[in-house]
Order: structure tokens, then C-alpha cells, then sequence
């Protein structure tokens, strides 16, 4: 986001300083006045101005979300952040970098750019949050061949709604223009997030055991994960467009495959609060199967029960279409849940009546038992 481009690069042919125009001398051999054109930076391809447009109009969105712990502004080589030590006793921070992947090949062909920035912040937020942080500051990277300043102001857009959701600043980043590596109309997206919690207070999964019950909360549909195998099935295999109403779905294919990655922050935030959670997994790539083993110690296994909570429609049509076998599924898509929170046995009814007054939904999906750092489907 916040260095966009460089200057324009001049090239000075035979050495002159002077305007690359030779005239005829009577101590000259040329034999005819010769013209070199110089060439600059936006002759292959980089339009500084373009950049310098966009820079100045996600300058006002980033500076929106800041707080009183960002000294200075955008522009400086690096963005400073002051660490509230009468907050965090003993710090630990935590980070955490993710992109949005070929969710954005759907927003291309759409044309809708203002939701994967939310989506990124949303990721990255969940990916520290089950650790117990708190989001501090967020960075992004978009790269395209070709400034828009339109499309990049959506974009970082939706980047800072993201962040003043889940409470963090965007505190810088990078935008760069690189012609010729990526087709026109096109760009990639990263985001890069700190955050801090109290040494005390980390979630690690060391504390899980035999005994403890497994919750789900619903995902928004795919996230940001198996966006390669679903649109190969929804546009290849079924020959969606993805503006076409998909009966089988009750929507739009396009529609259900934007939907926005949810932020769990608020109610992970609740549940540590209360000290109600002993682990905590967020569900991306690798599905269930992949990701809940990362919060298991040594000696359990999650015993997950297939049918405990319900299929999004979006994902049983992905299977029809593909015959795509169960464990296939399990190990590439979210199946409907979006985080696995752990609560030992004799803490469950003071999780539920929190959920409850929430009003957040979730779903008794499991156990773990003894076993060997895995998950088993039953």
C-alpha cells in the first residue's frame, strides 16, 4: 500500500547529460544530425503518475483506522506502532501472513473488489486470534501489471473496513506495479498482521485432554480456501458462469463463491475471556482433517462426527459434480465450520450459555480421546 512504484528511470545515452540531441559541428565526424529518444520508466510499462494517484487516495482510508499507538504517517520507509506496555504486561507477539488466493480469479470476472480485502483482514485476524492476540496493526502487498487507481482504492477499501472491524490499524504496506507478469485487469493480494497477547494468557492446545468437547461455529461458505477445485467443478465440470443462478445452490454461482471469510475474533475473544477454551483451530486449507491436529498434544486424537452440523449447500452441489469422495472434501473445504473452539467437559454449559446470550451459533461436533494427533471421522 504504501510505496507505490519508483521514479522514473531515464536513460542517458552516450554519456550526455545533455538532451540526447547531437548537431553537426565542423569538429564533429558525424555526417548527419542524429535524435535518441529517452526512454522512461512508463515505456516499460510503470505509470508513476497512476501510482501516485492511488497512493494519495489510500492514504485518507488507511488513516481512518488509526489509533494513538501509530506514530507518524504514510509515506516513511517503515510504519511505526507503540506497544502499550501498561496494557500488555508480559508481550508476546504474535503474526501471521496470508493471501486470498483464486477467489480472486471469481472477483475478477465479477468485478467486485471492495470484499477481498475484508476477506484477507478476516484470515490473517483468525489465524492469531485462536492463539489468544489481539490484532495490533496490518500490512498488505497488491501486485498487478497495470495501476487502476479506481480498482486499488476498492480494494485497500474493503482492506480498511476489515481492519477498523476487528479493532487493528492498516498501517502501511506495498503496491506494486509490475508489467508483463500479471494479465491485464488482474492483481495478487497478501496481507501480513501482528498482534499481542500476555505470556499468561497465550492458547497453545497444551492444556487439551481426553474428555474435552469439540465446538464448531458456522463458516460464511468456502472462505478463502479450495477455490481451485471449486471453480474448476462449478465452471468447468458444471459450466456455470458466474452470474448464472445455480438452482441447486439457490444462488448465483458467483454470489456463493464472494461470500465473505468470516472474523471469529469477537467471540474467541469472549470464550478466552472467560477462560472457556483450551484450544482453539482456524479452518483454511487443509480442512478439518489438516487443521485441527496443529492444536493437539501429544497422546489425543479428535474424534469429529460426520452429520453434527449442517453441509452448506454450496458444498454438497461441489461434490455431486465432481463425485468427489468424503475424504476429499473433509481435507479441502471448511464443510460449514470456520473455527473448532475446545472446551474441557465441565466448562461446556458456561460456553453454551455464553454462545447462547451471544447469539452465536454453533454445533456439539466432537470429542477427544486418546490417540495419535489426529482426526478421526466417526
Amino acid at each position: 500500500m504504501g510505496n507505490v512504484g519508483a521514479n522514473p528511470v531515464r536513460i542517458l545515452l552516450s554519456g550526455s547529460f545533455a538532451p540526447c540531441t547531437f548537431q553537426k559541428t565542423k569538429a564533429s565526424t558525424v555526417s548527419q544530425e542524429t535524435t535518441a529518444k529517452s526512454v522512461s520508466y512508463a515505456d516499460a510499462g510503470v505509470d508513476i503518475r497512476g501510482g501516485d494517484q492511488a497512493k494519495e487516495r489510500i492514504k485518507y482510508l488507511a488513516q481512518k483506522t488509526f489509533n494513538r499507538n501509530v506514530l507518524g504517517g504514510i509515506g516513511s520507509f517503515g510504519a511505526l506502532f507503540r506497544l502499550d506496555l501498561q496494557r500488555w504486561k508480559n508481550p508476546i507477539l504474535v503474526s501471521s501472513a496470508d493471501g486470498v488466493g483464486t477467489k480472486l480469479k471469481v472477483a475478477f470476472a465479477l468485478g467486485l473488489h471492495q470484499t477481498v480485502g475484508v476477506d484477507l483482514v478476516n484470515h490473517c485476524v483468525n489465524d492469531i486470534a485462536v492463539q489468544g492476540a489481539t490484532p495490533l496493526f496490518f500490512l498488505d502487498y497488491l501486485a498487478t501489471g497495470k495501476i487502476d487507481p479506481d480498482v486499488i482504492e476498492t480494494v485497500v477499501s474493503g482492506l480498511a473496513d476489515g481492519c477498523k472491524a476487528n479493532g487493528c490499524v492498516l498501517i502501511g504496506g506495498e503496491t506494486a506495479q509490475m508489467p508483463g507478469f500479471y494479465a491485464d485487469g488482474e492483481y495478487d493480494l497478501a496481507g501480513f498482521i501482528v498482534g499481542a497477547v500476555d505470556r499468561d494468557k497465550m492458547i497453545t492446545g497444551a492444556n487439551i485432554k481426553a474428555g474435552d468437547v469439540l465446538i464448531g461455529l458456522p463458516s460464511s461458505g468456502l472462505h478463502t480456501n479450495g477455490y481451485s477445485l471449486a471453480r474448476k467443478l462449478l465452471f468447468g465440470v458444471g459450466g456455470y458462469k458466474p452470474a448464472q443462478y445455480v438452482t441447486a445452490i439457490k444462488e448465483k454461482a458467483g454470489a456463493a463463491l464472494m461470500k465473505t471469510h468470516r472474523s471469529y475474533l469477537h467471540v474467541i475473544q469472549k470464550l478466552v475471556g472467560a477462560g472457556l477454551t483450551t484450544g482453539m483451530a482456524h479452518i483454511t486449507g487443509g480442512g478439518i482433517t489438516d487443521n485441527l491436529p496443529r492444536i493437539l498434544p501429544k497422546g489425543v486424537t479428535a474424534q469429529v462426527e460426520i452429520g453434527s452440523w449442517p453441509v452448506l449447500p454450496i458444498f454438497e452441489h461441489l461434490r455431486e459434480l465432481g463425485n468427489v469422495g468424503q475424504e476429499e472434501m473433509m481435507r479441502t473445504f471448511n464443510m460449514g465450520i470456520g473455527l473448532i473452539a475446545v472446551i474441557p467437559a465441565a466448562k461446556f454449559t458456561r460456553a453454551k450459555n455464553l454462545l447462547d446470550r451471544s447469539e452465536e451459533k454453533f454445533y456439539l461436533i466432537g470429542r477427544v480421546a486418546k490417540g495419535d494427533r489426529r482426526v478421526q471421522y466417526t
